[in-house]
């Protein structure tokens, strides 16, 4: 056998050399609809699923961007290729959490592009909301100090995966066209950082934030750098 899966689409895919034309969302929304939150130690069925949509639904009612909705919806996607390992357990798994970060990176980067540290730090704060949520609710036990009103509704309970499957490639297709029409830059390339109220990019426009510069450009002189190095070490 090779070191890939078959799909639900029928795609071999390399979970250790992840290819972008590889990553499909009709697979992710498929897999992630019968995907188990908690290992399955809930007493009722709600899957991964239906957490990534209550995430972005949360970064909805807040009035996050569609960027931030979208890397919500899609924060868990590599566990569509990898499976979910708990918390407990992946801390201690660091060539698992490097396989799961670059799987995790080809796939935001091909549906949106480089994530500013802001966009990260919004969708992480969701992702752990709505953790303390689902174990208050299902468990009646709270895992950290409450993080603050919800603004969405969510629904903690079981519903048919294919209902599930749906919701997600909606919501995909939402965000994601909001996001193709507004924040992309068809004439030069990458992704605008932010937009007015009006939908049009701030002016001047900005594709950077506070630390897209003093971060990206010396970690990419760095990797140049060692790329060199490692030419000449080979002459």
């Amino acid at each position: 056998m090779g070191d890939y899966i078959t799909t639900y689409s029928g795609i071999h895919m390399s979970p250790l050399a992840p290819g972008a034309e590889e990553i499909h969302i009709r697979d992710i929304a498929h897999s992630l609809s019968l995907m188990v939150r908690a290992n399955g130690h809930f007493p009722d069925f709600y899957s991964v699923g239906q957490h990534c949509i209550h995430c972005c639904e949360e970064a909805h009612a807040r009035g996050y961007t569609e960027r931030v909705q979208l890397a919500c919806l899609l924060h868990d996607a590599s566990e569509a290729y990898l499976a979910d390992i708990t918390r407990p357990v992946k801390q201690h798994l660091p060539k698992y959490r490097a396989v799961e970060k670059t799987l995790q990176d080809v796939i935001f980067q091909k549906y949106l592009g480089e994530l500013s540290e802001e966009e990260k730090r919004l969708w992480r704060e969701l992702d752990d909301t709505l953790l303390y949520y689902e174990f208050d609710h299902f468990m009646k036990e709270k895992l950290m100090e409450c993080p603050g009103t919800l603004k969405s509704r969510p629904v903690f309970g079981t519903e048919p995966f294919q209902e599930t499957e749906r919701k997600y490639l909606d919501w995909f297709e939402k965000t994601l066209d909001y996001c193709k029409e507004h924040f992309s830059d068809p004439a030069y390339g990458e992704w605008y950082g932010y937009l007015r109220r009006d939908g049009k990019p701030t002016e001047p426009p900005c594709k950077g934030s506070t630390f897209k510069g003093p971060f990206h450009l010396p970690r990419m002189l760095t990797m140049c750098e060692r790329m060199l190095d490692g030419l000449l070490d080979g002459q």
